[in-house]
């Protein structure tokens, strides 16, 4: 332990205190598997929150790092991209979209958005929509304005005033939509399933409802598909299990298979109001970024691991609820494909510190929900072997 101790407190001493970082320092990783710097093995249902679709060096991803960074690692917008261009063709092919612009996180893709809406809804609706509604619940980033659209006091308080022209109403409440739409409204943003709000699932008819409500009054409809996209739910995109498509969508996580990537995907009327000089990001789809998700897309197509996420999602929901069965504690279990959530009547910080110790990593989604997100690559033994863990951590923290 000698060896962990003294790293966590220099990183204790030099990093900036915005993490409650859990007391291991991970080393390596293969498929669902990593291990620290003792050499302690662990399975792991976090994969960077829902980043490593392909599970940890994945060799797709791996030779096409290796290959691009013998070649060139980065150049400026300024000039083609090779895989840049290879990655926005395939995006394109296989989404709703016409265009995309590549920045490096999820926040900058939903940043790029509303940026976007507001200056197509001044150009083609009224100079007066400006203003997005987004849902309780909902997270879309940690920058100033996207924390203003993520409708949670938590991520808000401390950093006001928030900028001007958000407003909130219930997730998957159609109806609280619809009263807040006026001449006002420049666009919805939602997600398609709500991540950190808790893996929460809208009833049928929802997202379909808000794309009839946008068609019908004007405004452009945003899908935050950060946490959802690339696969996780059983689809590659998660709006397709409602045959929903939205104007914009904002994408990244899985993306880049475990480099920083985000994307903002566009159809060609909207992305029109985006010319040169009017939204930029400097490192935003450099060449080793998009070679590594051109790899990671690829074979997440190739390889049809949406439907593993549906087969191993549902083998995984199973054994859930048959652990919910068998605890009080458990309230709920609910979710799509490798992205579940499990309700507990209690915090969940002590649950995922003695899963832990027992070499299981999961993350939490809200303060009482833990969040199961697998690589899409998981077998159906690591899942079981995943669940009894969680059932027997059950057991000895709650009784």
């Amino acid at each position: 332990m000698r060896e962990t101790e003294e790293l966590t407190a220099r990183a204790d001493r030099y990093l900036a205190n915005t993490y409650a970082r859990f007391p291991v320092v991970l080393e390596r990783g293969e498929g669902c598997r990593v291990w620290d710097v003792e050499g302690k093995e662990y399975l792991d249902f976090v994969a960077g929150i829902a980043v490593c679709a392909l599970g940890h060096c994945h060799p797709a991803v791996v030779q096409a790092v290796q290959a691009q960074a013998a070649k060139l690692l980065h150049v400026s917008n300024l000039y083609y991209i090779e895989p840049q261009i290879r990655l926005a063709e395939l995006l394109c092919e296989h989404t709703f979209a016409d265009r995309v612009f590549f920045c490096n996180s999820g926040a900058e893709a939903n940043e790029a958005a509303i940026k976007l809406v507001r200056k197509y809804a001044k150009e083609h609706r009224s100079p007066e929509r400006t203003e997005i509604i987004t849902m309780e619940g909902g997270f879309h980033g940690r920058t100033v304005a996207t924390i203003t659209a993520t409708a949670q006091a938590k991520y808000q308080m401390g950093f006001e005033p928030l900028l001007p022209g958000f407003r909130y109403v219930p997730f998957d409440d159609l109806a609280a939509v619809e009263r807040a739409v006026g001449p006002r409204t420049a666009a919805i943003l939602v997600e398609p399933i709500q991540g950190e709000g808790g893996i929460r699932v809208p009833t049928e008819g929802y997202l379909q409802g808000l794309r009839k409500l946008c068609d019908d009054t004007g405004p452009l409809l945003i899908f935050d598909e950060v946490q959802t996209g690339i696969g996780r739910t059983g689809r590659l995109f998660a709006y397709e299990h409602w045959g929903v498509e939205p104007d914009i969508m904002a994408l990244a996580k899985a993306l880049g298979g475990g480099l920083p990537i985000g994307a903002m995907l566009a159809k060609e009327e909207v992305a029109a109001s985006f010319t040169p000089g009017t939204h930029a990001a400097t490192f935003g789809g450099n060449p080793l970024v998009t070679a590594a998700a051109f790899a990671t897309l690829k074979t997440v197509l190739e390889e049809d691991l949406s439907a593993r996420s549906a087969e191993m999602g549902g083998h995984l929901l199973h054994e859930l609820q048959t652990v919910q069965a068998a605890h009080r504690a458990v309230k709920v279990v609910r979710g799509k494909g490798l992205l579940i959530g499990v309700e507990l009547d209690r915090e969940v910080r002590p649950v995922l510190t003695r899963c832990l110790d027992q070499g299981l990593l999961l993350s939490s989604a809200g303060e009482k929900v833990i969040r199961f997100a697998p690589p899409l690559t998981v077998s159906a033994q690591e899942v079981s072997q995943a669940v009894g863990v969680f059932d027997t951590v059950l057991r000895e923290v709650t009784g």
